[in-house]
């Protein structure tokens, strides 16, 4: 898996990005907090995000239009899995019992959080198949 990588100026403008889905520098720093940051030090992180390929834009007279063409899930799932890596070997079952120690989990909660993952899983097992069918449905 490709491992995405942002620093935290970089992700906080990302995820003003793929709330608005598409914007302008401006509509940037309006939605970031006070201080401010000035018009120059988010447009140099707009167009880092654009080297990284998180970002493209269309031109409109001078200015620029962005939009993201990384989805926000593909980063989320890059991000998790590196944390996980990182701190916890790899390992779900480590990230899942230090989450469970760490916020006093009662087993309802735990039952009904595994019952979720289990439903996922078994919707994500299933997408295929669909997918499949409809091939088959098409022909």
């Amino acid at each position: 898996m490709e491992k995405l990588t942002l620093t935290q100026a970089e992700e906080q403008v990302m995820q003003i990005i793929w709330k608005l889905e598409k914007c302008y520098v401006r509509e940037i720093i309006a939605r970031l907090p006070e201080p401010k940051p000035a018009y120059s030090t988010v447009s140099t992180i707009v167009r880092i995000l654009e080297t990284k390929k998180f970002v493209w834009h269309e031109g409109e007279g001078k200015t620029h239009l962005y939009y993201p063409i990384v989805p926000k899930d593909k980063y989320n799932n890059s991000f998790l899995n590196t944390f996980m890596q990182k701190y916890f070997g790899g390992s779900f079952a480590n990230l899942t019992s230090f989450f469970v120690k760490q916020n006093n989990i009662d087993l309802a909660t735990f039952e009904e959080m595994m019952k979720l993952v289990e439903d996922d899983v078994k919707e994500n097992e299933e997408e295929p198949k669909k997918a499949k069918k409809k091939k088959k449905d098409i022909e």
